[in-house]
């Protein structure tokens, strides 16, 4: 399960995070990622209507926001991002995209 969170704003941005993680944060060197529920708590979708988000969103030039491994996973396999786009800290994966 994925939370998808849709900040409307001149552009919008779509915040995705593997349900699990929702809440954690992650630390390497000086580096932090931090899954806050004030920003990636949105709404609890399963796979199939998380990729109809992703592809909706897409086509509306989105901002993207992925954090974990089933959201980058699930990020490349609709294509918005590639392997390449991923970084990760602590072991954790995540992107920042334009689409």
């Amino acid at each position: 399960m994925f939370y998808v969170n849709i900040i409307e704003t001149c552009r919008n941005i779509v915040a995705i995070c593997d349900s699990e993680i929702l809440g954690k944060k992650f630390e390497e060197g000086n580096l932090q990622l931090d899954a806050k529920e004030s920003f990636y708590k949105g709404e609890l979708k399963n796979e199939e209507e998380t990729s109809q988000i992703i592809q909706s969103m897409a086509k509306e030039d989105a901002t993207f926001n992925i954090i974990g491994k089933k959201s980058t996973a699930l990020a490349i396999k609709e294509n918005i991002i590639s392997k390449e786009n991923v970084k990760t800290i602590n072991g954790m994966p995540y992107a920042l995209i334009l689409a």
